[in-house]
């Protein structure tokens, strides 16, 4: 079985800590070890077969082949394909393959760009492989996925109708490693279907895990040829598009070019021409046949690109690209967030009331360059993370982000900035607009200072997971801003309580008519005095359940009887009686229910500190699906609460907790 997502985060974090998930350390994509599989087939003389991505229709997926077709599929490994097939032959290029059936025109131009940049390739593909010598028909790619680089094995069973590969296929029939590459995609994806459709900027983003920039050529300044210029003397992978025409159709237009299409750029050159100078562009078609037809042929001039082509993606390994000044050193903060429906997704700024809720990331830049010339100097990545295994059941949200100057009175703010900061000032920045894209990227200059950046989606309560990247020219301070523990909320009343000695003892009398002769009451008992007596008439949904009642007189017991003694009745009795009252105080809309942002005020109310991760995570376990928490999975959730932060201090050095087996078995199965 596997492991609770909460465990999971965890040792997630913990192993990014040490570099699990970096280039030189993949993570293991469906926890497939490639040597120890390797060497299993190899001493066991058998050809590896991936029970992870097998070799059957569902992993063509639904739609790409008619059922006549896919009835005649047959999956072959190399060899049997070719008499002499060889991973690679004579090199790598972009020459080596062309699109079979599979729309994935935009995978392909971005493998076109990825030939022209060995150390990037074979980062991407390891070519100490072999189809003849150790041979056992397992093979592993790495792609850069949302944060992290995974290790992907496949078998070599490909595909074929008719003896012949259905999809990317090599110009030299012996040769196999755009197929191959392309098998491992598509597992990563979920299918072969499910890499329908694309922009080459996502997979050259996987191929790089690097810097992107995105250039609308309709709008394109001055300096758009310097950048590609200097992009094309760098390590990067270039892309571009055309326009989609009146169909979804790949149209061969009369000039040459096809519609809706992607293309690899593959060069930029500046010559004179009749004493001009002209600036030429080399464009590749995944095709492998039909180029553009007008002026300079298969190079085309810039004025001409400009015009005929929508966009150009460019990816680095690094930022040096950007201003094409050697001596800049650029910084890079990468931070991983989430926003979860009533807690941390407020929306854009037209919900003023809830926006404030959204994850903040505060940065300080230093330096004075940016200052005295004007120059661009941050530029800020949003890339929203799926959570679909399927790529084409991924839905992207529209989301952008703002960028605020910290102003003096609120430098000393610690943690989450409230809403009055954000009805007080406008952003000094923000993404152009919200784009239900996978990425938004802005280039920004910032002066000197210390600014705010809030990530959202455009409408609130919309749950996603998100990856903010800060490239910096200049030294720069970055932290997530959310998880303070001395944070500024709204102002909220607290709850403050007066010990009552005669209370007290009216409590244990009244105790005393409901528990059995040794003075104690069990989970049973517990539940009636609760819902019939203690809380009567107060709760919506139909009272605490014996599970909720066993949980809390496990959390109350101290001598580990299961049952509660007339002091721990009473201290019980307390807390429910203090937290009932934090309840009703914080319910304003007076629905009988917590919404979760009332539930954040609660906490306030209440003198708990928690983050906003805590924060989602409890409104997960302890809230109903309509977003809203009754009074009795309150109180439950609050002496939890309490409970195991006092745990944890007694057992802890203040900062971390360290527990043999028997003793973590002991207090969380009991507790």
């Amino acid at each position: 079985m596997p492991l609770p997502g909460a465990c999971l985060n965890i040792m997630e974090a913990r192993h990014k800590q040490k570099g699990y998930g970096s280039i030189s350390n993949p993570e293991r994509f469906c926890n497939q070890d490639f040597k120890n599989l390797k060497q299993y087939c190899l001493i066991k003389g058998v050809r590896y077969l991936d029970d992870m991505f097998p070799p059957d229709a569902k992993s063509i997926g639904q739609g790409i082949l008619k059922p006549s077709d896919l009835a005649h599929v047959k999956w072959l490994r190399p060899a049997q394909i070719a008499p002499d097939a060889e991973f690679v032959v004579d090199g790598v290029s972009r020459f080596d393959f062309g699109q079979g059936v599979l729309g994935n025109c935009w995978f392909l131009a971005s493998i076109g760009a990825l030939t022209f940049q060995n150390h990037i390739f074979e980062q991407v593909v390891p070519l100490d492989q072999k189809i003849k010598e150790n041979y056992c028909g397992i093979f592993h790619f790495r792609f850069w996925r949302f944060g992290r680089w995974v290790d992907v094995v496949i078998d070599d069973k490909l595909p074929t109708i008719n003896g012949r590969l259905i999809f990317v296929h090599s110009k030299d029939p012996n040769e196999f490693w755009p197929a191959l590459l392309e098998k491992a995609y598509a597992k990563v994806c979920g299918s072969y279907t499910d890499m329908t459709s694309g922009t080459p900027s996502e997979a050259m983003m996987d191929f790089t895990g690097g810097v992107h920039m995105c250039v609308q050529l309709s709008d394109a300044s001055s300096d758009v040829w310097g950048l590609i210029c200097r992009a094309g003397k760098s390590n990067t992978l270039m892309g571009c598009g055309t326009p989609q025409g009146e169909t979804s159709a790949n149209t061969v237009l009369p000039n040459g070019l096809v519609q809706g299409h992607a293309y690899t750029v593959t060069g930029v050159k500046e010559l004179i021409s009749q004493g001009k100078l002209v600036k030429l562009i080399r464009l590749w078609n995944p095709w492998g046949k039909g180029e553009w037809v007008g002026d300079w042929s298969d190079r085309m001039a810039f004025e001409d690109f400009c015009k005929f082509y929508t966009d150009l993606d460019i990816c680095g390994l690094k930022p040096d690209f950007i201003d094409g000044k050697s001596s800049a050193q650029w910084k890079t903060s990468v931070y991983e967030g989430r926003w979860v429906a009533g807690t941390t997704a407020g929306g854009c700024i037209n919900n003023r009331d809830t926006f404030w809720t959204n994850p903040q990331y505060r940065i300080k830049v230093v330096g004075e360059n940016s200052e005295t010339n004007g120059e661009k100097n941050i530029l800020v990545s949003l890339m929203q993370k799926p959570d679909k295994r399927n790529r084409r059941l991924v839905q992207n949200l529209h989301i952008g982000f703002s960028v605020y100057l910290v102003s003096e009175d609120y430098k000393t703010q610690s943690g989450k900035f409230p809403a009055m900061f954000f009805n007080t000032h406008l952003p000094v920045a923000r993404s152009d607009k919200y784009m239900n894209a996978r990425e938004v990227i802005e280039f920004l200059m910032l002066k000197p200072g210390e600014y705010l950046i809030v990530p959202s989606t455009f409408k609130p309560n919309e749950t996603a997971s998100f990856i903010l990247t800060i490239h910096s020219r200049e030294e720069t301070c970055c932290y997530e801003n959310s998880n303070s523990n001395e944070q500024r909320y709204e102002p909220v009343e607290k709850v403050t309580k007066v010990k009552n000695h005669q209370d007290e003892e009216n409590k244990k009398t009244f105790f005393r008519q409901y528990s059995d002769k040794y003075e104690e009451v069990d989970a049973e008992q517990l539940q009636r005095l609760l819902n019939e007596n203690i809380l009567k008439g107060e709760m919506k949904s139909g009272g605490f359940s014996l599970d909720a009642c066993r949980s809390m007189v496990a959390l109350m017991d101290t001598s580990i009887t299961g049952k509660l003694n007339s002091e721990e009745f009473v201290r019980l009795w307390n807390k429910v009686t203090k937290y009932k009252e934090t309840f009703f105080l914080t319910d304003v809309s007076k629905t009988g229910t917590l919404s979760l942002s009332e539930l954040r005020n609660a906490f306030v109310a209440s003198g708990m500190k928690v983050s906003d991760d805590m924060l989602s995570l409890m409104a997960l376990r302890y809230g109903a699906s309509s977003g809203h928490m009754a009074l009795e999975c309150f109180i439950s959730l609050m002496i939890r609460l309490d409970c195991m932060k006092k745990i944890f201090k007694q057992l802890s050095d203040g900062k971390s907790i360290n527990l043999k087996e028997s003793e973590w078995m002991y207090v969380s199965m009991y507790t």
